[in-house]
């Protein structure tokens, strides 16, 4: 086949992108084979990002199930595990030329303090805690706000409960139970019993789910045991400070055998609210709905102030005071007023 005539800008943007791609390593003929030969267009997943590619999973015709390593077209937004793509194949590599409309995105904050996407279109979270290492209740109320604001379903993963004795064992459960009367179901699990597996795999049928907490909480570890063919490395906890060892390092899309799709993400102790304004803030905080509104006076901004509903409630035991007290750590973190 005859190849077209490039003009001056199209010849710089390829000598650009392989300027770039060599930097990486890849060979003139990878470089060539990755722009040559393009087949129809067809949809796809994004499984994980590998910087300059993309590892994705086909959805229809002849690709279906199959992986696919793919650049991208430099239009085309940032890509991460959930993504949902439109990509053409090629040899070696193909290229995705579109992605489609995100019914969700979830981001943290990267070593830089720049927001990071961590995935899309998901549906429900996981929230992994264990007693050891000691739940973050901040931490946990972070996730749980950023998922409100993308209106994705919320449940709490109590991992490691065959450690019973535990010295933190009894914070641990304390946790459980404020979560549990907000109305966030907990499921109790142990790879080691095991216990609460099952359970798991059944809340994830035929919904795109993302595992999120503390590093050294066993989310790997659950992976492993829930979707056996994922090989999700596993790393031992310090047993000096009990604090995990980051065994993931970009967010991987895996397909559960009873279906389902389950994204596991790098663990971390930040996560970014930046993009929220106050109103997404406070809904995040679904227990204090019913006080809402019923402040003393209208620009109450729940302190100490004379006449919050909140903190009588509080006072009261119908909010918890630690729930109130990270939501102002948030919001003076955010700056919001």
């Amino acid at each position: 086949m005859k190849k077209r005539n490039l003009n001056k800008q199209q010849k710089r943007r390829i000598a650009q992108s392989h300027e770039a791609a060599k930097k990486k390593g890849l060979t003139p003929n990878e470089l060539e084979g990755a722009t040559e030969g393009l087949e129809p267009e067809a949809n796809g997943i994004v499984i994980t990002n590998f910087g300059l590619q993309v590892l994705i999973e086909g959805l229809d015709g002849i690709y279906c199930g199959n992986y696919y390593r793919c650049y991208k077209r430099a239009n085309v937004p940032s890509l991460v595990a959930g993504d949902l793509v439109i990509w053409q194949n090629a040899n070696p590599f193909g290229v995705v030329v579109a992605r489609k409309s995100r019914t969700s995105k979830l981001a943290r904050l990267d070593m830089s303090g720049k927001t990071k996407s961590v995935a899309a279109n998901v549906s429900q979270i996981f929230i992994v805690i264990a007693c050891a290492p000691l739940p973050i209740t901040n931490l946990i109320d972070r996730y749980i706000v950023a998922a409100e604001a993308e209106q994705i379903s919320v449940k709490l993963v109590a991992n490691k409960m065959d450690l019973n004795n535990h010295k933190n064992s009894m914070h641990l459960q304390e946790v459980i139970n404020e979560y549990q009367h907000i109305g966030y179901p907990v499921i109790r699990s142990s790879i080691k019993i095991p216990a609460g597996i099952n359970l798991i795999k059944d809340y994830l049928r035929n919904e795109t789910s993302l595992f999120v907490g503390q590093s050294g909480v066993g989310k790997s570890s659950l992976l492993n045991l829930i979707e056996p063919t994922a090989g999700s490395a596993t790393g031992p906890l310090s047993a000096s400070v009990e604090q995990g060892t980051h065994t993931t390092t970009v967010s991987r899309l895996f397909r559960v055998s009873g279906g389902g799709n389950l994204i596991d993400s790098p663990g971390t102790h930040t996560f970014s609210l930046a993009h929220l304004d106050s109103r997404q803030l406070i809904e995040g905080f679904k227990d204090f709905y019913p006080f809402l509104g019923k402040c003393k006076f209208r620009d109450c901004i729940h302190d100490e102030q004379s006449g919050c509903a909140l903190l009588e409630a509080t006072k009261r035991n119908l909010i918890s005071a630690t729930r109130l007290k990270n939501y102002h750590q948030i919001k003076d973190e955010l700056q919001i007023k």
